[in-house]
């Protein structure tokens, strides 16, 4: 995975006045904390910063940030965004350890929905019930994504975090939920209708048929005295 990098610049105001009068200039508020060295504020290009925000690998890999020509890894952990405007209100940066291993909402990347039972044979619907797996690694087995394979997907189960398989390295992090759901498939109402539909029709087209048949058959009465004219004869 290549290693995303970005630029900020150390600050020496803080406050609210002074955070105010950065956004004006087209500038984000943030800070830097973890490791052994003091927490840092910074500053970033807003434009540069909001599109960034918009790359899915931004926040859930591990960055590289430039500040005053020092590099420094770290973690995206908090982003404060305007109530109704697309604004970056502030950002919080948090600096790794690659001994220690790191707590991380990564994505997840459903693949091969369309051959499964569930919506071949079945006409079923998926549901993707968890978008994200909170999962514990050491930085250097971070994954951008996780890939959940479908494939074998019915409708008389559901996937569960338990049957994802994972990268070498990673576990997920359930906090004593058990084993939540991760993807289900449910048939629409629509289809289970149209098949009962079916069904009931193909019952009234045959109705007809047996009922003639059953008329056809002699009653037992008319059995017996079949039975008495042939010993007569």
């Amino acid at each position: 995975m290549a290693t995303i990098e970005f630029t900020a610049f150390a600050r020496s105001t803080e406050g609210r006045g002074a955070s105010r009068r950065m956004r004006r200039g087209g500038k984000t508020p943030g800070i830097v904390y973890g490791g052994t060295a003091k927490p840092q504020p910074i500053e970033l290009d807003h434009n540069a910063l909001f599109h960034a925000l918009r790359n899915e690998a931004f926040h859930a890999s591990i960055l590289s940030m430039k500040v005053d020509g020092a590099t420094t890894r770290v973690l995206l952990r908090d982003v404060q965004m305007h109530p109704f405007r697309n604004e970056v209100l502030h950002v919080d940066f948090q600096r790794i350890d690659e001994a220690k291993k790191i707590h991380m909402k990564v994505p997840l990347h459903f693949i091969n929905a369309d051959v499964s039972p569930a919506v071949k044979s079945q006409s079923a619907i998926i549901s993707h019930v968890k978008t994200e797996l909170d999962i514990a690694c050491l930085p250097r087995d971070l994954p951008e994504f996780i890939e959940v394979d479908l494939s074998s997907l019915d409708t008389t189960h559901s996937l569960h975090v338990s049957g994802i398989k994972l990268p070498a390295g990673v576990t997920a992090v359930t906090h004593r939920t058990g084993d939540p759901v991760v993807a289900t498939a449910v048939v629409p109402k629509a289809a289970v209708e149209a098949e009962e539909a079916a069904a009931g029709a193909a019952e009234a087209a045959a109705a007809p048929a047996a009922a003639e048949a059953k008329a056809a058959e002699p009653k037992a009465g008319e059995k017996k005295e079949a039975g008495k004219d042939e010993k007569k004869k």
